[in-house]
């Protein structure tokens, strides 16, 4: 399988999260969104991805996946062991909710296009950084009284860490004030010295710029 990705795209890095955590090896092919102009918006790439985003998987037998849910729920159903969700249809709906306020309520208001269209309205980057801090601390204030108290998200790990840790990345990244966060921050803790979201870590991609 190939990945069409980017190294620190957080939802490109929630699937490299999935496949690690199952053990699965993909070719990485790293498409760059920033350079000459972004190379998600070149024909090429819009030939394999329509909407010109990555991620991007390509099946073996050629046909394309986009959208990090779908893929995520791909090789859940595809490669069912290692599980990313429990048996219990409950917790399983609880790893889902905080996967969605992650991925449909957070993230994509401080997407790349997003802030270039608040740029191209005239905002400044101190406006640009408090709509991010903004947005994110909202969604973590609802993520924070949602998991648990002890182990990761929902005690092992599985598909809301997969989730929550690229989150993290990006609000680190953008300077949010995580300390009113203690949960989350246990989850990070546990997350980053574990194998797989190390392997899954923007700094360890090979498109990292040095």
């Amino acid at each position: 399988m190939d990945l069409y990705t980017y190294y620190r795209s957080t939802s490109s890095y929630r699937v490299r999260i999935a496949l690690a955590l199952k053990g699965l090896e993909v070719n990485a092919i790293p498409v760059n969104l920033i350079r000459d102009g972004g190379e998600h918006r070149k024909a090429d790439y819009l030939a394999v991805n329509p909407q010109g985003r990555v991620p991007a998987l390509r099946l073996e037998e050629g046909e394309v996946i986009i959208q990090s849910p779908a893929i995520i729920e791909y090789l859940e159903e595809s490669f069912p062991h290692p599980a990313l969700l429990p048996e219990d249809l409950f917790q399983r709906a609880r790893h889902r909710e905080v996967a969605a306020l992650i991925g449909c309520d957070i993230h994509p208001l401080h997407n790349v296009a997003v802030l270039n269209r608040l740029r191209g309205l005239g905002h400044d980057e101190s406006d640009v950084n408090a709509w991010i801090g903004h947005w994110i601390t909202e969604g973590f204030k609802a993520v924070e009284a949602l998991i648990g108290d002890e182990g990761f998200c929902f005690g092992a790990v599985g598909l809301a860490d997969a989730y929550l840790l690229p989150q993290l990345y990006a609000a680190r990244r953008f300077n949010v004030d995580l300390a009113a966060f203690p949960r989350i921050c246990r989850v990070e803790a546990l997350a980053l010295p574990h194998p797989a979201f190390q392997k899954a870590h923007p700094d360890a991609q090979s498109d990292k710029p040095e």
